[in-house]
């Protein structure tokens, strides 16, 4: 399996986060991406490679392009007006019913109509994480389409609650809806399977109208879990993609047994739908001992997993996303990719 891996996530190290009415250490930090790396390596997985430059074309088939140079420029606006000492840009308000948008001008303005929460800070090097990130899912594409069983694309910041105009959970660009886009223009016909806790509300929004790409999300029930406004299992897709989504979302503290249940169903879905590569947001928060999730899978579910989504017989390119117990992450990650390989 090749895995595509690029530095520059370490230039995006976030010290804080607002959340829960409080400033409280970042959990989508560095050492995420750096343990899987070590780990992959002590298991021997697969080669660890530097993604290619795909340039701007792809990310402009899918993200609104006033979304992506206010991301590209934002840090540099924002010390501007801040000051080279100011803390990470942050929203401090939002328009709401009622209000407009505001796209162009001040830096506030425009912070506060493009993000979605508190807790995506931008930093000076948030920007070429992204990008990095991108390039990593690309290649990994690019790998499956020219005949690799699986790819993984270990990059950070994730992707897959960022929308073509949206950003926010974490979530800059959405780096599997661009790489699916890619597959889409090179005629294959990609199936997106989202199995982090979190509704990948971006990834789905992407596709939502659309009947060429199939999107599939295993996630906490939002009536309770983040993104809270997306991910029900009402969502079945609109017009030409009537159908073409499936939100299975799980009750708080759900286990192997149901999760299983939902998976099967999920594997139905996709088979259905019939694809010729599989993209999986392999989101690992979904263990017992995530500190901000409340799914009870264990270490060896991962393994489970993996061998799962090995009988689909697809190409297969795995998105790293979510998951944020630093201990556990590497060991329940590299499990997944195991079970994937041996079965």
């Amino acid at each position: 399996m090749k895995i595509f891996y690029s530095p520059a996530h370490l230039e995006h190290a976030p010290g804080q986060e607002f959340e829960g009415g409080r400033m409280t250490p970042a959990v989508e930090v560095p050492r995420r991406v750096e343990g899987v790396k070590a780990e992959v390596e002590r298991r021997k997985l697969g080669p660890i490679l530097a993604p290619r430059d795909f340039g701007m074309a792809p990310i402009a088939k899918v993200h609104d392009a006033g979304l992506v140079t206010f991301l590209s420029e934002a840090a540099a606006l924002w010390h501007k007006r801040y000051g080279d000492d100011a803390p990470p840009a942050i929203p401090s308000a939002w328009p709401s019913r009622g209000m407009k948008g505001r796209f162009e001008g001040d830096v506030e303005s425009r912070l506060g109509s493009y993000a979605f929460d508190t807790a995506t800070p931008i930093l000076r090097g948030t920007w070429a994480a992204a990008l990095a990130a991108v390039n990593g899912s690309l290649s990994a594409a690019e790998a499956v389409k020219n005949g690799e069983r699986a790819a993984f694309a270990l990059a950070r910041p994730p992707g897959h609650h960022a929308s073509n105009d949206v950003f926010g959970g974490y979530c800059y660009l959405n780096n599997v809806a661009i790489a699916a886009q890619w597959l889409r223009d090179q005629g294959m016909r990609p199936a997106i399977l989202d199995v982090d806790y979190h509704h990948g509300n971006g990834t789905q929004s992407i596709f939502y109208g659309r009947d060429d790409v199939l999107f599939v999300s295993i996630h906490g029930d939002p009536s309770f879990a983040y993104p809270h406004f997306l991910g029900f299992a009402d969502e079945t897709g609109e017009r030409r993609g009537e159908g073409a989504n499936l939100n299975l979302p799980l009750p708080m503290y759900s286990g192997w047994d149901a999760y299983s249940r939902a998976l099967d169903t999920a594997v139905k879905k996709i088979e259905a739908f019939g694809p010729d590569v599989l993209l999986v947001s392999l989101g690992l928060d979904t263990f017992e001992g995530d500190p901000i999730s409340r799914f009870k899978l264990t270490a060896e579910d991962y393994l489970r997993m993996g061998a799962r989504l090995a009988k689909l017989k697809l190409p297969t390119l795995f998105q790293f996303e979510g998951g944020y117990n630093l201990d556990a992450l590497p060991v329940i990650t590299a499990n997944v990719l195991e079970g994937f390989t041996a079965a």
